[in-house]
């Protein structure tokens, strides 16, 4: 396991005073607002998640969405990115390649990264094999080749966050939050972390330990993160209905508390394509769906809730830390 030391200097403290009282204001919104982000996650990854996500930017029924660069259609989502500046999209980092018949692997050409990938050449089929064989150089430099080359295509990152939750140690405890903060605070970028563990899930006194070093070293070092972090299942439940699932969100929308939330989707056009990849293209077509529903957009207005960007957020970061 990764362990952290931090330490509490003075110039530590007043840089989370000035984000705990001026944060809020920085972005115009007061302490206690409930300001969301609603990212979709997996762009790049195949052509129909590409123009659903597309659409949606357009729309303005999400926030963001992050970049898959190892993926075969990373070039296409990129691409767009860069001729649509005024939406954000930031950069998933990608260390897992999760379905049998559609793979990818890293995206370093130049130095060696063997500790990331199977036999094959192809990521890990899940976070476990990944935590334990990964080195932590390589996953250094893979990070860097990721964000490298979305900027290589004229994107400019709005932020980082992470396929499958790799990074984070949360299967074996053996967790690389410390390489990749220190790349966001190279990069001036926000990231994916909560503050608050969801409240839903199993925490043990080990989880909330390791989850309250990382708060405290993204804090010292100046990297801006969430506040809470909230999803629904990614997987169709049994008997689960669209008109189920919209429920769901409407009451997780309805929960959410102030501070600065955001809401992780899959979203993509369920075309042959999609149901070729895997077994999950019914609730992509959801959470596709779900954002545009007027239901759902009439229960962020009822509730006042705030939308925001993550570039709302990667500007106050720039600006605190320059």
């Amino acid at each position: 396991m990764l362990f952290v030391a931090v330490y509490y200097d003075s110039a530590y403290c007043k840089r989370e005073e000035v984000w705990k009282h001026e944060g809020h204001r920085r972005v115009g919104h007061n302490q206690d607002d409930r300001l969301l982000i609603v990212n979709a996650d997996d762009f790049g990854m195949c052509h129909s998640a590409n123009a659903g996500i597309q659409q949606l930017l357009e729309e303005g029924a999400i926030s963001s969405a992050t970049l898959m660069m190892p993926c075969g259609w990373a070039k296409e989502a990129a691409d767009w990115s860069a001729r649509h500046p005024q939406y954000d999209v930031g950069v998933h980092l990608t260390f897992t390649s999760e379905w049998s018949g559609y793979k990818w692997g890293p995206v370093t050409r130049h130095a060696a990264v063997r500790s990331l990938v199977t036999d094959e050449g192809y990521f890990p089929a899940d976070c476990a094999s990944f935590e334990r064989q990964a080195d932590p150089e390589h996953v250094r430099t893979e990070i860097i080749s990721q964000i490298d080359m979305a900027l290589s295509t004229g994107l400019q990152p709005t932020h980082l966050d992470n396929h499958m939750g790799s990074l984070y140690g949360l299967a074996t405890g053996r967790d690389f939050l410390a390489v990749v903060l220190d790349i966001c605070a190279e990069y001036g970028l926000p990231f994916r972390l909560p503050k608050s563990l969801p409240t839903v899930s199993r925490v043990t006194p080990e989880m909330a330990e390791r989850s309250k070093a990382a708060v405290a070293l993204a804090e010292a070092k100046g990297v801006v993160i969430l506040d809470n972090l909230l999803g629904l299942p990614f997987e169709l439940g049994e008997g689960e209905t669209y008109e189920s699932f919209k429920a769901s969100m409407a009451q997780l929308l309805r929960r959410l508390q102030p501070g600065i939330s955001e809401i992780i989707i899959h979203p993509a056009h369920v075309t042959d394509e999609l149901k070729s990849i895997h077994g999950q293209w019914r609730k992509r077509g959801m959470e596709f769906d779900v954002f545009r529903d007027p239901d759902i957009r009439r229960v962020i207005e009822d509730e006042g809730i705030r939308l925001i960007r993550w570039a709302d957020l990667r500007d106050v970061q720039r600006r605190l830390h320059r």
